[in-house]
């Protein structure tokens, strides 16, 4: 009887063993931020950042990845910031409170750039898939990483066509007050005046305005021969039906933002003849991005939005540091992404000291009988 007592006593240790064997091998969750605007104008690139962090996170899971010898599943924390400013700090302190290893985000550069700082302070690293205002990476934090190209060369490349192939010699350019938007003008007149090109009037809106009517009247009076807006694509659709129904008859030339079905939605015929110089190549190569371009069409049965695949870049190359660094903790991870050299599906990704970009590619579009056709690939070696 006694021996029996002790045999049940030893299974049932066993099985407690084994159960307590299971808890420890539940894998760590380690939350990775993603913010941008999911409501609104701009909602629909929002919503495609999150389903493309969202594919990388269940990507990287499937390979039951081990961090710091601890196996880990990552969860991603998805929150609208509205593309508003302050909206986008609140989220950039919850982040901080729920103590997320690292952020994908923001979309708006006016959104990024303050929640940046907040990412800063607590020393999160952070990777945005959309900011190109210059003063992004100008701050100063070594937390600040991007993977697309900044508007300075954007804007010279956008110059550089305006007043080549496209042979205008009096440029109108209108902003919309925006960080983005102001920055990114700027930029755009400054490289103007240095190829010897004419800025015949520079005028500003609010970004919320879809009254061109003043403006318009008085910049037909200069006869421009293209009319430049630095500004998202809704707005833009405005003011190139307003061009129409106006008969300025020059281009409308817009920056990065435009290209995808809102502009050539709301614009219809009057879209037609916009360019625009985008971030990123016009198509992926390679066996990773035809993974993500099948699971995209098979789970959403909708088009890849122009700046998903650098959201999907963006989660896998913190992973990748984690990987390299070993470890989740913020300094570490942030360390390894200042060396870090990754073959993403938008192509080899590296940053220089600033957390730019090195070596950024560009694509020129055109609308040409409805839809966005592709000029050329613009290419910076730094």
């Amino acid at each position: 009887m006694r021996n029996k007592f002790l045999l049940g006593a030893a299974a049932l240790l066993a099985a407690l063993g084994m159960q307590a064997g299971m808890a420890r091998a539940e894998p760590r969750t380690v939350l990775i931020g993603l913010a941008g605007p999911m409501t609104g104008l701009s909602g629909s690139t929002g919503l495609a950042l999150e389903r493309a962090a969202q594919m990388a996170i269940e990507d990287v899971n499937e390979t039951r990845p081990v961090i710091g010898g601890e196996q880990v599943a990552f969860k991603l924390l998805a929150q609208d910031d509205r593309a508003d400013p302050r909206t986008g700090e609140l989220i950039a302190e919850y982040f901080v409170k729920s103590r997320v290893a690292a952020v994908v985000g923001h979309w708006n550069s006016g959104v990024g750039i303050p929640a940046s700082r907040i990412y800063a302070a607590a020393g999160i690293p952070h990777v945005s898939p959309a900011v190109t205002a210059p003063a992004y990476t100008r701050q100063g934090f070594a937390t600040a990483f991007r993977i697309v190209p900044h508007d300075g060369d954007g804007a010279r490349h956008t110059a550089e066509y305006v007043l080549g192939p496209m042979k205008a010699k009096n440029v109108v350019i209108i902003d919309d007050r925006t960080v983005f938007g102001a920055a990114y003008a700027a930029e755009f007149e400054k490289s103007v005046k240095a190829l010897q090109g004419t800025v015949a009037a520079h005028y500003t809106v609010s970004s919320k305005t879809s009254d061109f009517n003043g403006i318009l009247r008085s910049a037909r009076s200069l006869n421009p021969d293209v009319v430049f807006f630095a500004g998202l694509d809704a707005q833009a659709a405005q003011l190139a039906n307003d061009l129409r129904r106006l008969q300025i008859k020059a281009p409308l030339v817009g920056i990065g933002g435009l290209v995808g079905p809102t502009f050539l939605k709301l614009a219809g015929a009057a879209a037609e003849g916009t360019v625009v110089v985008e971030p990123g190549l016009p198509s992926y190569k390679g066996p990773q991005w035809s993974r993500f371009e099948a699971s995209w069409k098979t789970r959403y049965r909708d088009e890849i939005y122009l700046y998903a695949p650098f959201a999907y870049d963006a989660v896998r190359i913190i992973v990748a540091a984690m990987r390299e660094a070993n470890s989740v903790e913020h300094d570490k991870v942030t360390a390894e992404l200042h060396k870090i050299r990754y073959r993403g599906i938008s192509g080899n990704l590296a940053f220089d000291k600033d957390g730019n970009l090195r070596d950024p590619m560009f694509t020129l579009y055109e609308v040409k009988n409805g839809r966005w056709n592709v000029i050329r690939t613009i290419g910076d070696k730094g």
